[in-house]
């Protein structure tokens, strides 16, 4: 009977042993991996309170649920993409994530010379010198439709405009953006077309800092409009827009925060256009984890809950979300489609 029972405990023994050398096992008996995930940011920054910050969002958000191992570097300039990159792909990361257009070049390198390697760039492709596309097949964009978003907040400055609720009823409003790239231009283009939409006299004054991350230049770019009338800012910027909402309120004028929800960047920021970075890279990296990563295209936008608005600061009429549930169920149905281009 002892020697039966030495025997089992034996078996037991080497069962595990034989789990342990495996790494522990989760359903099915599979071996557990501990999956590495790179975000890179760009000059922007975490803190910028927009698209950098949701990204680390969705990063944290997959850490917390995936058990990932999930590290940032964050980029002071445009020479640090192709390094920080090339970090994490050195390291056999499972997943290397570029935030940002800008970072296009720096992707379509990098993935080039790991073939291996898994990169996902929210807002662009892994581009050559000439932006064109090379369509490896480690690299997956993460592109959004911003102009829906735009388009939200556009109905919003313009119902206000056309019905003598905002403040100087000039029928002004101003967006001012960063640099001038399609991600960029697409919040404006939609922005554009859905005030005019709704107040057909309203002038949109446009204008561009050439910077996402010094707020003072943007500043100045909101004080010029407001100088011009417009009593609405819609700031397309990054961390430099900070200084565009600022304007405003020392404008005593309105504004309208980007990305995320800027509700507590200034206390004149009435709404806010939505763009679901963090949905966008939790997607990515889950795709990873899942064994469902696949180069190509993913895009968010109204209709799959990838992009939207948010009301700040402010009690809207009842008239004015009427419209806005109206126009949104249109978005989303495929009956309105807000332009890519500025109009």
């Amino acid at each position: 009977m002892a020697h039966k029972q030495f025997r089992f405990l034996g078996v037991v023994a080497a069962a595990m042993v034989l789990a342990v050398a495996c790494g522990g096992t989760s359903g099915g008996g599979t071996p557990t991996k501990t999956f590495k995930i790179g975000l890179v940011t760009d000059i922007g920054g975490l803190n910028d309170k927009s698209f950098n910050h949701l990204a680390d969002v969705g990063l944290e958000k997959a850490k917390a649920e995936f058990k990932i191992q999930a590290d940032v570097k964050e980029s002071k300039s445009g020479d640090d993409y192709v390094p920080n990159l090339t970090d994490f792909a050195t390291k056999s990361y499972d997943l290397v994530i570029g935030v940002g257009f800008l970072m296009q070049e720096a992707v379509g390198t990098v993935s080039g010379t790991f073939p291996n390697v898994h990169f996902s760039i929210i807002d662009g492709a892994g581009t050559d010198a000439k932006g064109v596309d090379l369509k490896h097949s480690n690299v997956q964009s993460l592109f959004f439709k911003e102009q829906d978003a735009g388009a939200m907040v556009g109905v919003i400055a313009g119902w206000l405009e056309k019905n003598g609720k905002a403040k100087k009823n000039k029928h002004v409003v101003g967006a001012v953006g960063g640099i001038s790239i399609p991600p960029v231009n697409h919040y404006i283009a939609g922005y554009k077309w859905a005030a005019k939409m709704e107040d057909p006299s309203v002038n949109v004054l446009v204008g561009y800092s050439n910077n996402f991350t010094d707020p003072a230049k943007c500043k100045g770019q909101a004080q010029t409009q407001i100088g011009q009338g417009a009593d609405v800012i819609f700031q397309v910027a990054g961390g430099c827009g900070l200084g565009a909402l600022q304007a405003a309120g020392q404008g005593g004028v309105y504004s309208v925060g980007v990305d995320a929800d800027q509700k507590d960047a200034d206390a004149s920021v009435i709404a806010s256009a939505l763009k679901k970075v963090d949905v966008a890279t939790y997607t990515a990296i889950k795709n990873v984890v899942n064994g469902q990563f696949q180069s190509g295209a993913l895009t968010f936008s109204i209709a799959n809950e990838g992009a939207g608005y948010a009301i700040d600061n402010f009690d809207p009429p009842a008239e004015l979300k009427t419209e806005l549930d109206k126009i949104q169920a249109q978005i989303k149905s495929g009956a309105l489609t807000p332009p890519a281009d500025i109009p």
